[in-house]
């Protein structure tokens, strides 16, 4: 789940996403009926810190039932002209926020069409650079936005494509599916057991299992003894309330990991950037200065590796970094340097925030 530029252009999925935390902290509840703590099993690591990263997207979100576009790139460009401007992209995320990972998406009009060689030029000017890459299956847009795989017939041998180019490559991670919250707990579990038997031979911990519903909790994928040795992917954003103190937001992240943490990453996580909010100064008042500074320090203290939504997506007020330079010589410039601040603490830099 992202933030829309506007609040005015939620969207039905966003609604429904709001209305479901709302019941949820209305009634008391975690969300879907999950524990709020759960065994881990045998996990990839002993934490996750290794993922310091950003999103880059399409300017549509990455919802899209055609080529996925990437802020900064164009469908009719090259491999070549694609890995040329990828490098100088990623090279900013690291000179810019000290990033060493991104999150990509993939859907099957791209990875399945003659776009697609050209695509892999993102992936390959990510990895060459030593960045971690997490690729993710982004659904389409329209009746298709229901949070159900949109079309098995292709789903599968998108993922066939990609897991034959990367399954040699190390810094290439695998998230079947984004956001599923049209299936159940136990139905999005049975789709995610199913994936790691069909790619048997990719490492466990190169994949990231997301977390049920809208990647909101990840107790019952991680109580799953079918996924064990596989990462889990948390979202958690600061427009889920109107508004809550920095210790509600404390305790409503940790519900939604339980014990689980040392499995996890927050692939997904964000705030307004480019409205002038101050992360760095205690502002109890303000409902996002509250979250950010809450999810950072939960992050950091629980060593938790994160992936800020979005390092880079045109015309998003979240957005992290905005295009600089020419077409053809891409860079980045910081939206928010408080934000950036913040991201670095969570990553283990930087200092805490002062009264």
């Amino acid at each position: 789940m992202r933030k829309t530029p506007t609040r005015a252009s939620r969207t039905p999925r966003l609604r429904a996403a709001l209305v479901a935390v709302a019941v949820a902290a209305v009634t008391g509840t975690t969300l879907a009926g999950s524990p709020a703590v759960a065994s881990s099993g045998t996990a990839p690591t002993t934490d996750t810190t290794q993922f310091k990263g950003v999103n880059w997207a399409d300017p549509r979100d990455n919802f899209a039932d055609d080529l996925l576009q990437l802020s900064g790139l164009s469908t009719t460009d090259t491999y070549r002209q694609t890995y040329a401007k990828a490098t100088r992209i990623i090279a900013a995320f690291r000179a810019n926020l000290g990033a060493n990972t991104v999150r990509l998406p993939i859907n099957p009009y791209t990875v399945n069409g003659a776009y697609g060689k050209s695509y892999r030029g993102v992936i390959d000017a990510a990895s060459d650079q030593g960045f971690k890459v997490i690729v993710s299956y982004w659904e389409g847009t329209g009746a298709q936005k229901d949070g159900f795989i949109d079309d098995t017939a292709t789903y599968w041998p998108m993922w066939d494509t990609v897991v034959k180019a990367y399954k040699n490559d190390k810094n290439v991670y695998f998230e079947p599916m984004n956001e599923p919250h049209g299936y159940t707990d136990t139905e999005w579990a049975d789709i995610a057991a199913k994936w790691l038997s069909t790619y048997s031979k990719v490492p466990r911990n190169r994949v990231f299992v997301s977390g049920a519903g809208y990647n909101d909790h990840v107790t019952t994928v991680c109580a799953d003894p079918r996924l064990k040795g596989t990462y889990l992917s948390l979202h958690h954003y600061g427009f889920w309330k109107d508004y809550a103190t920095y210790d509600q937001w404390v305790a409503d992240l940790k519900v939604r990991i339980g014990d689980c943490a040392n499995r996890t990453v927050a692939d997904e996580f964000g705030a307004p950037m480019t409205t002038g909010l101050n992360y760095n100064v205690k502002t109890p008042d303000n409902n996002f200065v509250n979250y950010v500074q809450a999810v950072t320090d939960t992050f950091r203290e629980l060593k938790m590796g994160s992936v800020y939504w979005p390092g880079l997506r045109t015309d998003d007020t979240y957005s992290l970094q905005t295009l600089t330079g020419t077409t053809a010589r891409p860079w980045l410039a910081t939206t928010n340097q408080s934000g950036a601040d913040r991201l670095a603490w969570a990553w283990g830099r930087g200092k805490p925030v002062k009264g």
